[in-house]
């Protein structure tokens, strides 16, 4: 471990946003990196262990055991996380509330709300020790307005809305930052997962529109982070110039 190092551990590093903030930081922290695709992990590891040390822990985040051992099996060199980076998420599925699918409900309740928890509780036993960390939780637009048949997605990010006050309220007396990040559309592998890898209705959400993509995010994410002592940005929406709100875009 490079001396005076910090050390931010990101979820869904393998993909999207998380895979893009493991290079936007890479020059600045020591990484743990979090996903289910091992592969993946191993060539993110083989491509940045060039500018800084990494370590990667294969998990779904939706496995509560398995979470828990991974984090807590970091040794001396890597458990004293200084930054984390909740990004693991998604969306499953687009229809009315009548017409969902419970496995799309449970998907997204497991992920986005308990999956966030899961990996908050381990590493807050680090840090409330520690008396001291920035936690960064990503969010969603989709998290400050419905949309119609985004209810359960919205319900999610909602949550994760809530959990945020929440941890910045409890965790204010150890010295610990809680920011929330939410994106509007950002161009990633994120509708092919939500339609189910259709192509022409993944490709139909960014018709006619220049969105974000993950390096714009993963540059807030930095900001955010690198911001004084002093200074937390407790919530932040970032939209593409062409998208007002989770219903207005112009799509040229």
């Amino acid at each position: 471990m490079e001396k005076n190092k910090k050390i931010a551990l990101i979820t869904g590093a393998t993909s999207g946003i998380g895979e893009s903030t493991s290079y936007e930081l890479a020059n600045q922290f020591s990484l743990i990196l979090c996903g289910r695709n091992t592969d993946k992990l191993k060539e993110l590891e083989a491509s940045l262990s060039t500018k800084t040390k990494v370590k990667t822990l294969q998990f779904d985040v939706r496995n509560q055991q398995d979470v828990y051992e991974k984090i807590s099996s970091l040794g001396n060199d890597w458990k004293n996380i200084d930054v984390l980076i909740n990004n693991a998420g998604n969306a499953h599925g687009l229809d009315f509330i009548h017409e969902g699918k419970i496995e799309d409900w449970d998907m997204m309740i497991d992920t986005n709300v308990k999956g966030l928890l899961y990996v908050s509780k381990p590493v807050l036993d680090i840090m409330t020790k520690n008396n001291c960390g920035h936690i960064i939780n990503i969010g969603s637009i989709a998290g400050k307005e419905l949309y119609p048949k985004g209810n359960i997605y919205c319900a999610s990010k909602f949550a994760v809305d809530a959990i945020s006050q929440g941890m910045r309220i409890d965790l204010n007396k150890f010295n610990i930052k809680v920011s929330q990040i939410n994106p509007g559309l950002v161009e990633t592998n994120f509708s092919m997962v939500r339609f189910k890898d259709d192509e022409d209705k993944s490709k139909s959400v960014y018709h006619g529109v220049d969105p974000l993509v993950g390096d714009d995010v993963a540059k807030v994410i930095s900001y955010v982070i690198n911001c004084p002592e002093n200074v937390n940005i407790s919530d932040i929406t970032v939209l593409a110039k062409s998208q007002a709100s989770s219903t207005v875009v112009n799509r040229g």
